[in-house]
């Protein structure tokens, strides 16, 4: 399925404000209304999602693999997902586009 160069430019935006959070030097609380989530899959990198994200069915099956790779052990202390960074900017963009 494609994804237009439109939504996934909104995803960002998005990320972008998100990731200002975890960055070194910067404040690692994570706003209210939103949860850590670590992607990547060689160095793994922090973003803040909303919470709404969690009723989605797409958000859903990736929390559903995240569970089968790592169980409830989480390598980074927070929600770790197995995918590709682009993978889960993708996945953000069709969330955000609804």
């Amino acid at each position: 399925m494609a994804i237009g160069l439109s939504g996934v430019s909104h995803a960002k935006r998005v990320l972008r404000h998100s990731l200002s959070f975890g960055r070194e030097g910067m404040s690692s609380k994570t706003p209210k209304g939103h949860l850590a989530v670590y992607v990547g899959e060689e160095e793994k990198k922090r973003y803040m999602v909303p919470i709404s994200y969690l009723n989605h069915p797409l958000f859903q099956d990736l929390l559903n693999r995240a569970e089968e790779e790592f169980g409830y052990h989480h390598p980074m202390g927070g929600l770790t997902f197995p995918c590709t960074e682009e993978t889960f900017i993708d996945l953000v963009s069709q969330l955000s586009g609804l």
